[in-house]
């Protein structure tokens, strides 16, 4: 990797870590928006899942106008409306005006996520340094999801709430800058249908399922305002396979998602992002409402997690090129597994001091995600052609998003929070075995590299 390169990849790894960083950012000042706002529980949830309904809901659409209409244009376009929605937020008067920052926010990385992908396509177009690319890629969201969590307790703590909009703003506006001089331009495949119906059917499925998803916490699952959004998204998405089955281009081509390798590669994210998701959500509100932490301390708490995923994923990135993309991927699902189940046996006790009960669990959970992550990333990405590297963009964010947005609701509901951790836990060590007993037949499959050549 030259200079220019490793530049490209900063600035475009800077990106794609603030997306998800603005993701989970606002869920420790959450408390202070509502009560300076006199906010309701409901409010609350929807205003913490404004970002995620439009991001996840218009990611598969971002992924298709990256490939129809360039790269890096779309990424233009994308962090000009981010930036935009990062700067309105902090001076909302109110609840309206900063649910809608959110949505607008969401919608701008959902075009972001899929073109930063793109262009990453043209920096590294070989098959090889793209695979190593993408094995460091894998772990940035992780990462951002961590900052998120670490740096709002501090914000918080110093200034205010409205100061986490400072981050995705700077760097937003930073990659506007650096862009014409770091990045290349990259292929505009127009003879490609946008195909609008897919897009809508999709969008509208994808953001009124998770709705439906999100507000379980607020309200049972069988009232009206669960079961119309959950079921009429769930009829939107079924409408979307029967038009995609026939049309001459279709957003989502069956063929992309029915190879084994992809498959389990994508599964693998969407639940080890569920692991860390339903450990930060959980471990956030033990630690404040049980244990009595501050913010502050809360953030502090998972200050070893992101070490420890900075330096799996460093060897991550050897084990790839040694033992090769299934086998890392299959052993971090394990990892992440046991710390999961670990957690959940130990770290929950507010008697169980923090040393020796949560942060082995924490540390082991790291381990384990960065591997997956990479090796996941890398087996998703791998065989993907060049007019198709939005589209694997937007299918790989959604894993990650819609992942802990389905599963944390449905874990969420069985009951106590050790329960969801032994779930999830017992969910990664269950994948990890199919991976494992898959292996023979999958890595035989054709046209995906299990392991980047050196």
């Amino acid at each position: 990797m030259n200079r220019q390169h490793r530049r490209a990849f900063v600035l475009l790894g800077a990106v794609q870590t603030t997306i998800v960083f603005t993701l989970t950012a606002i869920a420790v000042p959450l408390p202070d928006i509502g009560r300076e706002f006199g906010l309701q529980r409901a409010e609350l949830i929807l205003l913490s899942a404004a970002y995620g309904l439009t991001f996840a809901g218009l990611l598969l659409f971002g992924g298709r106008l990256a490939d129809r209409y360039g790269g890096r244009r779309a990424l233009a376009a994308g962090l000009g409306l981010f930036a935009a929605a990062s700067a309105a937020a902090p001076f909302s008067p109110g609840f309206g005006e900063l649910i809608a920052a959110r949505f607008a926010q969401g919608a701008g990385a959902a075009l972001v996520a899929p073109a930063a992908m793109a262009v990453l396509g043209a920096v590294f177009p070989s098959p090889a340094a793209y695979a190593r690319a993408m094995a460091t890629w894998g772990g940035l969201s992780v990462l951002g999801a961590t900052a998120g969590n670490l740096l709002s307790g501090v914000i918080l703590a110093a200034l205010s709430w409205r100061w986490t909009f400072a981050a995705p703003f700077a760097v937003a506006v930073m990659a506007l800058c650096l862009m014409p001089r770091l990045l290349p331009p990259t292929a505009a495949h127009r003879g490609r249908a946008l195909d609008l119906s897919g897009a809508l059917l999709a969008t509208a499925g994808i953001t009124s399922a998770s709705y439906g998803l999100v507000v379980t916490d607020a309200r049972p699952w069988t009232s009206a305002g669960v079961l119309v959004p959950l079921l009429g998204g769930s009829a939107l998405l079924a409408l979307f396979l029967y038009v995609e089955r026939h049309a001459r281009d279709p957003l989502l081509p069956a063929r992309f998602l029915l190879d084994r390798r992809r498959a389990l590669a994508l599964a693998a994210i969407a639940l080890s992002a569920c692991g860390t998701a339903l450990t930060f959500v959980i471990l956030s509100l033990d630690l404040q409402q049980t244990r009595g932490w501050s913010p502050l301390e809360t953030s502090a708490a998972f200050l070893p997690f992101a070490l420890a995923l900075i330096v799996s994923g460093r060897a991550a990135e050897r084990l790839l090129g040694r033992y090769g993309a299934g086998a890392v991927t299959t052993a971090g699902l394990g990892a992440a597994g046991a710390g999961l189940v670990l957690l959940a046996v130990t770290g929950l006790d507010e008697h169980t001091p923090y040393a020796y009960g949560l942060l082995p669990g924490l540390v082991l959970l790291a381990g384990g995600a960065a591997a997956s992550f990479a090796g996941g990333a890398v087996l998703a990405t791998a065989g993907v052609p060049l007019r198709q590297t939005g589209l694997a963009g937007g299918v790989l964010n959604s894993a990650m998003e819609l992942g802990p947005t389905v599963l944390l609701a449905v874990l969420l509901t069985l009951g106590s929070d050790t329960r969801s951790l032994a779930a999830t836990g017992t969910a990664l060590a269950a994948l990890a075995l199919l991976a494992l007993l898959a292996a023979p037949a999958a890595l035989a499959a054709p046209g995906l590299p299990n392991r980047p050549p050196p």
